[in-house]
Parts: structure tokens; sequence; C-alpha cells
């Protein structure tokens, strides 16, 4: 375990139940999250390289465009 992940704990357990549980729930969700972000890039490493490729190709073609925060 790090040093960082350590000291995380070490405050969380001076937190409520309630708190710990829901961090605790954040903590999970977010590595489940991860865990089928990475299956999905796993099974479709081909897809992904295509659709890298097509982006690519209409931004060479001038068709795309420059996004504007302002107008997001």
């Amino acid at each position: 375990m790090t040093e960082l992940l350590e000291q995380a704990i070490a405050k969380l357990k001076n937190l409520p139940a309630n708190e710990q549980d829901a961090i605790a729930a954040m903590i999970l969700a977010e590595l489940e999250d991860e865990r089928r972000w990475d299956e999905a890039f796993a099974r479709s490493p081909d897809m992904l390289a295509k659709l890298a490729a097509e982006a690519m190709a209409e931004y060479r073609a001038g068709k795309t465009q420059e996004l504007d925060p302002d107008k997001l």
C-alpha cells in the first residue's frame, strides 16, 4: 500500500461510519468503472484504432472545428 493511500485511510478511520461507507462506495464504483473501461478497450483495440484514424482523416480534410469552451 502506498504512503498516500495509508494517509487517506487513516483520515477515513476518523469519520463517522456513514461517511466512511459513502466514500468506500465511491471508491468501489470508480474501481468497477475502470475495470469495465479496461475490458471494453481490451475487446476492441482495432475499433478504437479505426475510430482514431477516421477522426484524424476528418481533421486533415478540414471537416472539424476547434471547440470553443465558452460555447459548451
